[in-house]
């Protein structure tokens, strides 16, 4: 019986221990799935996956995919496509393991030699900012997730956005480089432009120019968002 067919929990392997990762996993152990492993290099890394993560064991990435029937790729961008084609040259995706990766800008696509092996594909973007911390759990009921893959899965992608909070909406193939530069308008945007702000009333001698500034960038965020979800007359 291949993944696809499968019901119930999954073993899940994490492969990356950034921002991302170990509040992926949480997430998913929070639904029911277990997390066999998760890799882990730098010190600080290792700390958070011990955090937020507490008794999944670290291990080398060979070793994840051995015990995993789900593989979460949480990645920066710039190394995936290298890391799917390096796994590939040493035999270690299996047939009828669940592949995920969690970067905006690719589709499936860039997880080719790992389908070649025979592993199932899926694209899944939280369409938020992570903190690295358990407040993320709760953010993530409030966000959505950019979900493309093979129409035959596709409800498994949507099926585990759901299981993380969620709210899934699918993105074409086609269209992932679009929606990655929407993502990323909106986060730099975002982020200049309130930085820019409070260091302008900071240099004025307010105080915690942040929390000044809290209520007016949430009302005029809102605002504009409102703005854009109203069907024109």
């Amino acid at each position: 019986m291949n993944a696809a067919e499968r019901s119930g929990r999954l073993g899940v392997g994490i492969v990356g221990a950034g921002l991302v990762g170990p509040i992926i996993g949480a997430a998913l152990a929070g639904a029911g799935h277990a997390i066999v492993g998760i890799s882990a290099i730098s010190e600080g890394s290792r700390e958070r996956a011990e955090a937020i993560l507490p008794g999944v064991p670290i291990l080398e990435v060979p070793e994840i995919l051995e015990r995993s029937e789900l593989v979460i790729l949480a990645v920066p961008a710039t190394e995936l496509e290298a890391l799917v084609t390096g796994l590939a040259a040493t035999g270690s995706w299996q047939a009828g393991q669940l592949v995920l990766h969690t970067a905006a800008e690719f589709g499936v696509g860039v997880l080719a030699p790992a389908m070649a092996a025979g592993a199932i594909p899926l694209a899944i973007h939280p369409i938020m900012s992570f903190t690295g911390s358990t407040i993320d759990l709760a953010r993530m009921a409030e966000s959505y997730f950019a979900v493309t893959a093979p129409a035959p899965v596709l409800p498994i992608g949507q099926a585990l956005a759901v299981e993380m909070g969620g709210e899934p909406i699918v993105v074409a193939e086609a269209d992932r480089a679009a929606y990655a530069e929407a993502i990323s308008t909106a986060t730099s945007f975002s982020t200049a432009i309130v930085d820019q702000a409070t260091g302008l009333l900071a240099s004025i001698g307010i105080e915690a120019p942040g929390t000044v500034l809290g209520p007016l960038v949430r009302s005029a965020v809102d605002n504009a968002l409102s703005r854009a979800s109203t069907p024109p007359l």
